[in-house]
């Protein structure tokens, strides 16, 4: 999977870039768009530190929210996350 396979799936979906920045940063950054989000709106996290990879999905997990995908591109990492209720 690439980040141009992962579909949207709504209008309003908002991009956080996070690049340059290190654990816990993009992982919060995440969580602030989440908190302003809509229920069932998307967030598209872009991070290049490492740990994102293991930290998105836990922090998604342990609040409700659901990883859509998780794919690197160019040490890049691409997350997309649905809003939970």
């Amino acid at each position: 999977m690439t980040p141009a396979d992962l579909e949207t799936p709504d209008a309003g979906a908002v991009e956080v870039d996070a690049r340059g920045h290190r654990c816990p940063t993009p992982t919060l950054r995440l969580r602030r768009a989440l908190e302003q989000a809509s229920t069932g709106q998307s967030v598209m996290l872009l991070a290049d530190d490492p740990l994102a990879r293991i930290d998105v999905p836990h922090f998604a997990a342990a609040n409700g929210h659901a990883v859509l995908g998780l794919t690197v591109e160019d040490g890049v990492l691409h997350a997309l996350v649905r809003k939970g209720g």
